[in-house]
């Protein structure tokens, strides 16, 4: 008999079924189980436990802020050069160990002390959530308030405000140390940024053989690099060095000039002439772009150039930019002969050397 057969037969007519052929469904492989009955911790029925829970993660949070605050400690007390050696680690930096313990600390503790939490204190009643579309109908919403109150008091930290106040004191500090590693971005500048190495009657001396400049070793068309001298007697000459220290790189970086001799007529700033001797200007190294140095020199139009971004500064217009992305003009260095027929600087630079920066107004 076929199917459409089958269908049309009335039911009263089809054969009987017997009991046996029915599968139980305690039987069945793909029965949903359900939910194990419910046993109760024994801090729900305990309120001592339930005491000393609290205190365990109170205790918990305790330390978590207490290693927070070592681990600002470790960044500001502790030398970054010191070395420890830690069993089969070897030498490390005690800092950096110092850090990375308290830190770690820290956030196991806020951790551990959530999951000790949740698991002796909050609610474990068993809850099944059937599947629903992903709709945000009005009583979903609703729900989603009745759930999210539910579970705020299901979490008992209305009613225990020793967990609480810690939690918050701990999840409040743990964020410092983030705060703190901003520090480590650059050690605070001050006023080096806006002050080098040259003082009134500093002298000038050649990059290159360590020696004082007279007026007369500056000859036209040729390019001089020069350094203070207080820096040179420390460092030594840059030509002489197999290995250039940090401390020679900054206080150079800072301080470095060029010196060009210009023809007076050919200079059309009487400020410029004013600041310096002779037809001979020294102007700052640094390019006021991003800080490369500079060291290309075009005899004829006065004019230097950056090889990092190609901005282009006439020297014999207080050097000021004439091509290329920085926006404001190579400082001068004023400088005069001192007695001993030596070029000296007069003072200071008048601004800031390099590179803009966000407080240089």
């Amino acid at each position: 008999m076929s199917s459409q057969d089958k269908s049309e037969v009335p039911e009263e007519h089809l054969p009987e079924v017997p009991a046996s052929a029915h599968v139980p469904a305690e039987s069945d492989p793909f029965a949903d189980p359900g939910l194990p009955a419910h046993e109760p911790r024994r801090t729900d029925i305990d309120e001592k436990a339930a005491n000393r829970a609290e205190r365990q993660v109170a205790f918990l949070f305790v330390i978590s802020m207490l290693a927070t605050i070592g681990f600002i400690w470790s960044y500001v007390g502790i030398d970054k050069d010191r070395i420890i050696d830690i069993f089969f680690f070897g030498k490390i930096g005690a800092q950096n160990a110092a850090l990375g313990g308290t830190l770690g600390i820290a956030l196991f503790c806020i951790g551990a002390g959530a999951i000790h939490w949740a698991r002796t204190l909050m609610t474990d009643e068993e809850i099944v959530q059937e599947r629903h579309e992903f709709t945000s109908d009005p009583e979903t919403r609703e729900y989603a308030i009745r759930e999210f109150t539910q579970g705020a008091s299901d979490s008992v930290i209305g009613r225990r405000p020793l967990i609480r106040r810690t939690m918050i004191g701990a999840m409040a500090l743990v964020p410092l140390s983030g705060v703190v590693l901003l520090r480590d971005l650059g050690p605070l500048p001050g006023t080096k940024l806006r002050h080098t190495e040259w003082k009134p009657g500093t002298e000038l001396i050649n990059e290159a053989t360590g020696l004082p400049i007279k007026p007369d070793d500056i000859v036209k068309g040729s390019l001089t690099m020069a350094l203070p001298e207080g820096l040179v007697e420390k460092y030594g000459p840059a030509g002489q060095k197999e290995e250039l220290s940090h401390g020679w790189l900054e206080k150079a970086g800072m301080s470095a000039v060029l010196l060009v001799r210009l023809e007076p007529k050919d200079v059309k700033s009487k400020k410029e002439l004013a600041w310096g001797y002779e037809g001979i200007v020294a102007y700052s190294k640094i390019c006021t772009h991003v800080g490369c140095p500079i060291g290309l020199y075009e005899q004829q139009t006065h004019h230097l150039l950056c090889p990092c971004h190609q901005s282009t500064f006439d020297l014999a217009d207080d050097g000021k930019v004439v091509f290329g992305p920085a926006a404001r003009s190579l400082p001068q260095l004023k400088i005069h002969v001192n007695e001993a027929g030596n070029l000296a600087a007069s003072q200071d630079f008048a601004e800031p050397v390099g590179a803009s920066f966000w407080e240089r107004g």
